[in-house]
């Protein structure tokens, strides 16, 4: 199963402030070894904008070990779709780039704490309909917790 985080999976494992989110996701990364897991290079770039050195640094070690996709010329057009068909705000771009990332590059799932823009029915619906109009596969979009 090949399965994508997003950068609110990294930052979840040093978020003191959300205990029960931290446990959750220390759990997930202890059955890590049963996926095929990547991240992007706007993952590593989100991380690298992190203005807590140690913390960054942390997220940096953590994701070392992950393979890295890259930007495709599928993914401009896919997040265009998914912002101007509502399921992202144009404000939060990188979101949409995260879900046509994992989409062009045939994940199962796309993982992330991010209720607000992406773990929520409308934002899936949308994108399960867009991808049917682009002929894409779909892919599912859960915490960790619903993986487990």
């Amino acid at each position: 199963m090949k399965i994508y985080l997003d950068t609110s999976i990294i930052s979840a494992l040093f978020d003191e402030r959300n205990p029960e989110r931290k446990i959750l996701t220390e759990e997930f990364f202890q059955q890590i070894d049963l996926y095929q897991v990547f991240i992007s290079t706007l993952t590593l770039l989100e991380i690298e904008n992190t203005p807590n050195y140690i913390l960054k640094e942390k997220m940096q070690n953590a994701v070392s070990r992950f393979q890295v996709l890259s930007l495709q010329p599928t993914v401009e057009k896919l997040s265009n779709d998914y912002i101007s068909h509502g399921a992202i705000p144009h404000s939060y771009a990188e979101d949409a780039y995260h879900i046509a990332i994992a989409v062009a590059n045939d994940m199962d799932y796309l993982l992330s704490w991010n209720f607000r823009h992406l773990v929520r029915n409308k934002t899936r619906d949308i994108v399960r309909m867009v991808n049917t109009l682009n002929q894409m596969k779909h892919i599912e979009i859960v915490t960790p917790a619903e993986l487990m």
